[in-house]
């Protein structure tokens, strides 16, 4: 009796599949996972798979066929379910329009002085797989996941039809794109290339280039810390791993000096455009490797009042953790080593796989080799137009911490 009524829900999935929507079945497993609210669903999570039916939105059930939500599946990421809706509501051009504008109406509460900014996060605004920046009149827009991916040209059309940008340019350069089994590339969709852009972001100026620039073009999650670090700066300054100067240019008003270290010789060069639109003589540039700069700094016995350290994520996977840690403890002494009494080290992490926790411990070690005593001034984390999602755990991977030391 009981295999009969397995084949008979069998049946009933695949006709719902053959003549309607498709449906995903979650394991006891699954769903003791999506009671927690997390958007994901792993695909060891599913019974059976559904191959084929990769890109497309599914029904999700639980196993007494109760409706659970909607989602993007894949065949080919580890990450087989995400949830675009836990609601039974139609998923059409007008719900995308919808989360568009919730979105957007959500930045204009919590952006402020700047004119470029993340109008979508993603699964933080309820659209997987979709990064959304606007800098000035022109958007880049990504797209991360095989699901979002059969929608994108309708989302650019709604982009276009909501916001009337001069040009949508697409950065789907990522490489979490060959998980999900899509292409690489960077394409102009809509409109002009924007060129470089001279923006703004708390009175001070500087230049992107959305097409071919890091990223989308400028690193947007730092803008609020690099307003904080602007009101702590003083006296002789430090901005390690600098990329185009952005602490630098927030610190030098209040600064003395302030010293960019940057490996990137494009990057620098940008960083000098900078401070000359902003007006700035004290900010001088150093081309170096900073864990080089930091450790000659340390052997020539130089000391500064402010340090900044913004390192790339040293951790882009868990395998990597061991190693990453092992580097941000190392920038974390030496700049503990040269910072002056009373000064101020204002650090960062962008490494999902490092928590707040594991930061602040590996500071506290550092602190502790170097005999220091060091005190929380902040903890900060990325812009509020990155959202943290309170289920969802990875999105909130930036961690910064404002700190004194005696």
């Amino acid at each position: 009796m009981q295999g009969g009524r397995l084949l008979l829900r069998i049946n009933d999935m695949l006709d719902s599949q053959l003549h309607g929507e498709p449906r995903a079945v979650l394991t006891p497993k699954g769903y003791r996972w999506y009671q927690t609210g997390h958007p994901w669903i792993y695909r060891g999570d599913l019974a059976p798979p559904l191959d084929e039916f990769h890109s497309r939105l599914v029904r999700v059930e639980d196993g007494r066929e109760r409706f659970l939500g909607r989602a993007f599946y894949s065949l080919t990421s580890r990450i087989s379910l995400r949830f675009v809706t836990f609601e039974d509501v139609p998923v059409d051009r007008e719900f995308w329009r919808a989360r568009l504008r919730a979105a957007i109406a959500y930045r204009k509460k919590v952006v402020e002085h700047s004119t470029a900014m993340r109008l979508v996060a993603g699964e933080a605004d309820g659209c997987p797989g979709l990064i959304v920046d606007r800098y000035g009149d022109f958007l880049v827009v990504q797209s991360l996941s095989a699901g979002m991916e059969r929608l994108f040209d309708d989302i650019l059309s709604l982009l276009v039809e909501e916001l009337s940008p001069r040009g949508i340019v697409v950065r789907n350069d990522l490489q979490v794109r060959v998980l999900e089994g899509l292409p690489r590339g960077t394409r102009l969709a809509h409109g002009e290339d924007p060129g470089e852009l001279e923006l703004e972001e708390h009175g001070i100026r500087y230049l992107a280039d959305p097409m071919r620039g890091q990223k989308t073009g400028a690193f947007l999650d730092q803008r609020e810390n690099r307003a904080a670090a602007g009101r702590y700066a003083r006296g002789r300054c430090l901005d390690a791993f600098s990329y185009h100067g952005s602490f630098a240019l927030h610190m030098a008003p209040r600064a003395d000096d302030v010293t960019v270290v940057e490996i990137s010789s494009d990057a620098i060069g940008r960083a000098e455009r900078n401070a000359i639109l902003n007006g700035f003589s004290n900010i001088s540039f150093v081309e170096a490797n900073a864990f080089d700069f930091l450790r000659s700094m340390d052997v020539s016995g130089e000391r500064f009042d402010t340090v900044v350290l913004d390192p790339p994520a040293f951790a882009r996977s868990r395998q990597d953790l061991e190693g990453a840690l092992r580097g941000y403890k190392e920038i974390n002494l030496r700049a503990l080593k040269i910072l002056a009494p009373g000064g101020t080290l204002i650090t960062s992490s962008c490494s999902y796989h490092v928590s707040e926790a594991q930061l602040l411990a590996l500071v506290s070690e550092a602190a502790g080799d170097v005999r220091r005593s060091v005190r929380i001034v902040e903890k900060r984390m990325q812009s509020r137009d990155h959202p943290v999602l309170l289920t969802m755990p990875e999105t909130h991977y930036l961690k910064s911490l404002i700190l004194q030391a005696d």
